[in-house]
């Protein structure tokens, strides 16, 4: 498997350009936060993951973790890495510094998310459930429960989870089983069990969070009765030092097409009968309110969703990495134009070529969609403005079904471009071009599968606020089409900025006239949104990824004409404009295509019985 270099620059750029940095940095909490010391601590960062975690990535997929009793044992080399990620104090760096956080904005945190994943994604999942369980203790948890459990979870010496899925409860997870029976003392005896649990049970840290969802007795059906419970796999003293092992223990981990280092893990809560020696049923401890567990689930999930997004962007440019790096080596055929009896590296094929550069556009727009989506989330939290706050938490709240399911079905094309690159050896594991596109399909599923996105983003999304905010989107990429020249009867319409604005300014009018399509039926008739949904969305998605690479382009062209850039530079900014043009010739027209399949509706979908499909 190729080495990983993490792409700092092209980080850069995007941060600085895309995602806002040196506006970020003028917010209150962020005024350490300049882009020198934000670049710094990603390039010791990017080391670390380049030195350290991307060589555990193949040995984890060759070993996998191993099952033995109650304990679960990660591959060779994974608890040394881990170990190294914590000393260095890395999982703190963008939560709060009164949990001994760094304090920096959360963009910050996604940059090293994807450098993460793109080392060793199945040993980042780790560190991303944790976030998870972070997020959802500080924005719901008591006093007593933050000091108790954030500033060991922040620092990564404690690990966290989200149980959520039972063998009869997976994306319907109002139809979950698991109790809970509230105690004299206050806390709650847990009783049940949960399936694929990520890191569930691991030797990476001593103590294991479990945040789990429950019914109590009395609680109303589906997603309204569920309760959110801690649930420890140890019990915390009051000191702060672990005590009883909890009545929480692995049945078994599963055996899975990728990510096979994480374990993926069946536990059953309360099922021995000890409760730790205090009881019967695991000791759970309520979060908020009974029965509000899925509203506090939704608190996190702007973030979780991204997360995922973010590891399909990692995935990818690990992908594209070492595309690029076995197309440079591999001598196979004459290229056009090379000499008569000279074999040619296959990058010179026009072939390779196209696919090289879709893997590379995709990959960049899929990084500005993640990153300016993520400064969002810290505009939307911390800036002063109301106003401001206000239309950035919109924002969020559209796209976040887009960047999870875009980044993700991208993920699955990029990575399988990557073996077509490689050829016949890229069906061999040995390379490991397959191991990429094994891990890659996982993201498609989980945190919703990317059709549970697409109906998210029709029945909740683009009604906010009566459509203005899906409205508001469309001008916004206008404006980027204004700026590109695009349909200027007064511009030559040659130049690269000009072809750009003029492909994006279609896309944009497709996705106005299927957005329409979409109020006008859809909102009157579910079964026409829900049939739907998915075009609509990789269609809305690639637009949006379209106005990105227009916006990198304008960025780009500024830098090129200021005339404050030579050598490297001068070649990097003159890169992005050309893959921006290829996105917007190449790639951005599949959205015409699309149009068609929304404005069909559910017509046909239902024409055949369940047994007519069987045969």
């Amino acid at each position: 498997m190729a080495d990983y270099t993490p792409p700092l620059r092209d980080i850069r750029f995007v941060l600085e350009h895309l995602a806002g940095l040196d506006d970020l940095a003028k917010l209150e909490p962020f005024g350490h936060a300049d882009a020198a010391s934000v670049f710094g601590v990603l390039a010791e960062f990017g080391r670390l993951m380049s030195e350290v975690w991307a060589p555990t990535n193949a040995v984890g997929d060759a070993e996998g973790s191993r099952h033995e009793g109650d304990e679960v044992r990660t591959p060779a080399g994974f608890r040394e890495a881990y170990r190294h990620y914590v000393a260095g104090g890395w999982p703190a760096v963008p939560f709060d510094v009164d949990y001994q956080g760094g304090g920096f904005p959360w963009v910050v945190g996604i940059a090293m998310q994807e450098m993460l994943n793109s080392a060793n994604m199945a040993l980042a999942m780790a560190p991303l459930l944790t976030q998870g369980a972070i997020d959802a203790i500080a924005f719901h948890g008591d006093e007593a429960q933050k000091e108790t459990f954030l500033r060991p979870m922040v620092t990564g010496a404690w690990s966290g989870t989200m149980n959520l899925t039972e063998p009869d409860a997976g994306s319907d997870v109002g139809a979950l089983r698991t109790r809970a029976v509230r105690q004299d003392d206050g806390t709650y005896r847990i009783t049940g069990q949960k399936v694929f649990i990520t890191f569930g049970e691991h030797d990476l840290t001593e103590q294991i969070v479990h945040l789990v969802l429950a019914r109590t007795p009395e609680a109303p059906p589906g997603t309204k009765g569920i309760s959110c419970f801690i649930v420890p796999k140890y019990l915390v003293e009051e000191d702060g030092s672990l005590g009883d092992r909890n009545d929480v223990h692995v049945v078994s981990i599963e055996h899975k097409m990728g990510i096979r280092a994480s374990p993926t893990c069946v536990l059953a809560f309360g099922e021995r009968g000890d409760g730790g020696a205090r009881g019967e049923g695991a000791v759970g401890y309520l979060i908020g309110e009974e029965h509000a567990g899925m509203r506090y689930m939704f608190t996190m999930m702007n973030n979780a969703r991204l997360g995922v997004g973010v590891e399909g962007l990692g995935l990818a440019e690990r992908a594209y990495q070492q595309a690029v790096a076995y197309a440079s080596e591999r001598v196979q055929g004459r290229a056009p134009g090379a000499s008569p009896g000279e074999s040619s590296t296959i990058i010179d094929h026009p072939d390779v070529r196209r696919m090289l550069l879709t893997m590379k556009a995709f990959t960049e727009a899929m990084r500005a969609m993640c990153y300016v989506q993520a400064a969002q989330i810290d505009v939307a939290k911390h800036h002063p403005d109301e106003a401001a706050a206000t239309e950035a938490r919109e924002l969020v709240e559209l796209l976040t079904p887009i960047v999870k399911s875009w980044c993700t079905d991208l993920a699955e094309t990029v990575t399988s471009i990557g073996i077509q690159v490689h050829g016949g050896v890229g069906y061999v594991e040995e390379t490991g071009a397959a191991q990429h596109y094994r891990d890659a399909k996982i993201t498609q599923i989980y945190e919703g599968t990317n059709g549970i996105q697409a109906m998210d983003l029709v029945g909740r999304k683009l009604p906010l606020r009566g459509g203005a905010v899906v409205r508001d989107q469309i001008s916004r990429m206008r404006a980027t089409v204004a700026e590109l020249g695009g349909g200027d009867p007064e511009g030559d319409g040659e130049g690269d900025l000009a072809v750009i604005g003029a492909r994006l300014a279609e896309a944009v009018s497709t996705l106005e006239a299927a957005t329409g399509w979409m109020f006008e039926h859809g909102v009157a008739d579910p079964v026409e949104a829900l049939s739907v949904a998915t075009p609509y969305q990789r269609l809305f998605a690639t637009t949006v990824g379209g106005w990105l690479m227009g916006r990198s382009a304008l960025a780009a062209r500024a830098a090129l004409d200021g005339g404050s850039v030579d050598g490297s530079e001068r070649s990097f900014f003159e890169a992005k404009v050309v893959t921006a043009r290829f996105f917007a010739e190449r790639l951005l027209p599949e959205v015409h295509g699309l149009v068609g399949p929304v404005m069909a509706g559910g017509r046909g979908l239902f024409a055949l019985t369940p047994a007519q499909l069987a045969r």
